[in-house]
């Protein structure tokens, strides 16, 4: 008996309250057992009849057999039956009993009894609580349940580790006669088993030896191998192991505990499969690389072979036609990944059309008119069972219908030489239409695809499909991005005659394609120009949204006439408010809307060139400082006060003044025209000024020699650079008069201006021009005081410039009809193209533009400069 297990049941003699009644049931014997069992001793109960000493009135729970072993009575055979006994302390107790009678003889009464009392056959009466008996014919019926129910499968090893009994589940799984496997090792039980888990040894032989010589038991060690019953597919096993122990605590064997875990070991590497996708595929936002990822994680876990076709749409990032495709033609695909396990078969193009992702779209003219043919020719093979056309069939009734199709090559043999494929085509779909298929093969393993596969393989692919639609989606939004910043650059720097102009513009990849450098040339009044070039710290679309907003505002202050370093002022005040409304109210890291960059500060350089006075004035805020070549060819990299980048705080901009004679040259750029990781910024400006010194050249050609010495591919920063020629306004196209700030002086300010206009040959803009003069002075009077200055610039446009020593600005109002004035600055407005003021050190100047009639008249070409 092992300990804490009674094999022995309750009403067992050597177990059970035992009493032997006369033919009257007067009783003659009594164990130490019924003593415990009723509470009566045994000098008590002998001599005493069992209905006086245990029965209990009234009880209905006994039928007349059970009664009847109390109350006396012949008993010609064995009952077992259930009665209630009244304990000593009157408790009542549902007991089980057996009663069989005495072969032979009467019974005699006990010393001192009544004579002639309790003749005939004695009767054994065994007795235990029914509870008790209960209890122990549930654990008799579970070790039965274990011999000869249980799903798991019992196996009993001698000293010798060699089978000497096991259960009806295990007989199962041996398939065949005991004798067939009895006598037999562990590891000869499944033919080609071996150990999944990672136990220390990987003999299981020798792992059952150590447990028996041990006394370590092994708990769910896994096993695969081929069951004789099913030698063609693999089961897995959950194998535990422990030692049996004799009464003396010697060794007799080990017990082998065996349940067939096939399902569940799938399922956990399903499972594994599952998570092993969500780490490796869609790491990046690269459609290739993410079918090759996906094939890596299937091969061979549950094909032998793989291969992902993609619609050509999908590839260049638009959106897949939302019908499903039902044309018999070949679908427009390409192949972006194959994969074959050794031994494994290749699966074939879809269609005529199919190509390779690096494939071009040459001959799309000339795919329509075959495509017939070769669908004709297609079907002809499917029908005759050939097994490329049938998985190109399967292929696209999966494209045409949006859902998986499945064929496990059941419904007949294969062809000499070939092998039985098993065929599932799952489409890519993640949020809407089919964007192609994913088909798997399998050849070298004998498991058809079943529905777990189906499920699998769906899930993957599902996996892989929302990775390669956020790739195309990335793909357009690249694109739709791309062109954002190439419509926030200016695409065309329309023609100034202050200066020529030639420009480049790289972004730091080539593949991303956007940044946040940019540069502009802004007409100004006064036939002036303005020049601003910026570098926008980082890459990528909120770069490049920042650059088009500060692109913008520089635009806007440029027109109001404002110097440079109070434009940078502006410029600041404007980045650095920004910033402050990106920070989290609750004071968190502050995480960029794209996920791109922080965007740290901004660098700009604002100048603006007067082709009259051929002067220009710069500002900066961080950037790096222009180059400037005079007409001699000299290249000089003027010092200009330093002001902090846009948005970072700190001290006040200041502008510096230069002297550009007409046929100056001015480069402004950013420093990644310059620096980059294997160049050194002084031998960037130190090349830079190299090619500047050819100047005479054009400056398209001078742009393409910059571009061609910048630093290599490994450039980390986009470039810039805007390269300006400077030209000057004759003398001839420019008339000042000075003039005191008295009332007379307006009837001569037209005067002359009538005249200027007469010799420049626009008489017919004279009555205009008048009405402007004369309301731009008489205002200049009669608000401003101070010497008065008109002049009269023949450019693109009349100007027209009136200048006094006032430094407050007039404003177009509209005049009631009874009022006497008023209307001078309206009617300046409906006959100009534009007008405006702009400040100096000295007052203001108040402007405006008329159109030339049928354009400007050409002023004498200057000579073309001299050969380099």
């Amino acid at each position: 008996m092992a300990e804490g297990v009674e094999f022995r049941g309750p009403l067992d003699p050597t177990r059970a309250a035992t009493a032997v009644l006369d033919a009257r049931g007067r009783i003659l014997g009594w164990s130490p057992r019924a003593e415990e069992l009723f509470g009566h001793p045994q000098h008590e109960a002998v001599g005493k009849y069992a209905a006086e000493l245990l029965a209990v009135p009234g009880d209905r729970g006994a039928d007349a057999g059970d009664a009847r072993l109390l109350h006396g009575g012949t008993l010609e055979a064995e009952h077992t039956g259930e009665l209630t006994a009244r304990r000593r302390n009157g408790q009542a107790v549902r007991v089980a009993v057996r009663a069989f009678p005495l072969p032979g003889g009467t019974a005699a009464g006990p010393p001192g009894a009544a004579a002639g009392g309790g003749h005939g056959p004695a009767t054994v009466l065994l007795a235990a609580e029914a509870a008790e008996l209960r209890r122990w014919e549930t654990r008799q019926a579970l070790l039965s349940a274990l011999v000869s129910q249980s799903p798991i499968g019992l196996t009993i090893y001698d000293t010798s580790l060699r089978v000497m009994w096991a259960n009806a589940t295990c007989k199962r799984e041996l398939a065949g006669p005991p004798e067939a496997y009895v006598g037999l090792p562990p590891d000869e039980l499944v033919p080609g088993g071996e150990i999944l888990s990672g136990e220390k040894s990987s003999d299981l032989r020798e792992l059952v030896e150590e447990v028996l010589e041990t006394g370590d038991p092994v708990v769910d060690l896994h096993y695969r191998g081929l069951p004789q019953e099913d030698p063609a597919h693999e089961r897995i096993w959950s194998y535990s192991y422990y030692r049996l122990l004799g009464p003396g605590q010697e060794p007799l064997g080990v017990c082998e505990e065996s349940f067939d875990i096939t399902e569940r070991y799938r399922a956990q590497r399903r499972l594994q499969l599952l998570v092993r996708a969500g780490e490796h595929v869609g790491t990046t936002l690269d459609i290739t690389r993410t079918a090759r990822e996906l094939a890596d994680v299937v091969i061979p876990e549950v094909a032998d072979s793989v291969v992902i076709d993609l619609l050509r749409e999908v590839l260049q990032g638009q959106e897949p036609a939302t019908s499903p495709v039902r044309s018999p033609e070949a679908p427009r695909t390409v192949r972006v990944e194959s994969r074959t396990a050794p031994g494994g078969v290749a699966v074939p193009e879809l269609g005529p059309q199919a190509g390779t992702a690096e494939a071009d779209d040459a001959g799309d003219a000339g795919d329509a008119a075959g495509t017939a043919e070769a669908a004709e020719a297609a079907e002809t093979a499917e029908t005759a069972g050939h097994p490329d056309s049938i998985v190109l069939a399967l292929q696209r009734r999966s494209l045409a219908s949006g859902r998986a199709v499945l064929d496990n090559g059941t419904d007949g043999h294969p062809a000499p030489g070939r092998q039985t494929l098993r065929t599932l085509v799952v489409p890519l779909r993640a949020r809407g239409p089919t964007m192609g298929v994913v088909t798997f093969l399998r050849s070298t393993n004998p498991d058809p695809f079943g529905s777990d596969d189906l499920a699998l393989a769906d899930e993957l692919v599902r996996r892989a499909a929302f990775a390669v639609d956020n790739a195309r989606r990335y793909t357009s939004e690249h694109t739709a991005a791309l062109t954002l910043q190439r419509s926030l650059l200016p695409q065309r720097l329309p023609p100034q005659t202050a200066v020529d102009t030639a420009y480049r513009y790289l972004p730091a990849d080539n593949r991303i394609g956007v940044g946040g450098d940019w540069f502009d040339i802004i007409p100004l009044s006064g036939a002036r120009v303005g020049l601003v070039i910026g570098d926008v710290v980082g890459h990528g679309l909120r770069a490049a949204a920042t650059m088009g907003r500060l692109r913008s505002t520089v635009r806007a202050l440029a027109r109001l006439d404002l110097t440079p370093d109070e434009l940078l002022a502006h410029l600041d005040d404007l980045v650095t408010q920004a910033e402050e409304e990106r920070v989290p109210a609750d004071g968190g890291d502050e995480v960029p809307a794209d996920g791109g960059e922080e965007t740290l500060g901004v660098t700009c350089l604002y100048a603006v060139y007067d082709p009259v006075s051929q002067r220009c004035v710069l500002a900066r805020a961080g950037h790096p400082l222009p180059a400037v070549v005079s007409p001699g060819g000299r290249v000089t990299f003027p010092e200009l006060p330093s002001g902090p980048p846009l948005g970072t705080g700190g001290l006040p901009f200041e502008s510096a003044e230069l002297e550009l004679p007409q046929d100056s040259l001015l480069a402004l750029f950013t420093d990644g025209l310059v620096e980059a990781r294997d160049l050194d910024i002084d031998a960037g400006l130190d090349t830079l000024g190299g090619i500047l010194a050819h100047h005479r050249q054009p400056l398209e050609s001078l742009c393409d020699r910059i571009m061609s010495v910048l630093p290599s591919g490994a450039a980390t920063d986009d470039a810039a650079l805007l390269l300006v020629r400077t030209r000057a306004l004759s003398t001839g196209q420019v008339a000042v008069w000075e003039m005191d700030a008295d009332p007379a002086v307006v009837s001569y300010a037209r005067t002359r201006a009538t005249r200027q206009l007469d010799k420049w040959g626009l008489g017919e803009l004279a009555f205009t021009t008048e009405l402007i003069v004369s309301e731009l002075v008489t205002n200049a009077i009669r608000y401003a005081g101070g010497p008065i200055q008109l002049r009269l610039i023949r450019d693109r446009t009349l100007i027209c410039e009136v200048s006094d020593t006032g430094h407050t600005s007039p404003h177009l109002r509209h005049a009631a009809s009874d009022d006497e004035g008023g209307r001078g600055l309206f009617l300046v407005t409906q006959t100009t193209q534009r007008w405006g003021t702009r400040y100096t050190p000295g007052g203001k100047v108040i402007w405006a533009e008329q159109p030339l009639l049928g354009g400007a008249p050409q002023a004498a070409p200057d000579p073309p400069p001299p050969t380099p």
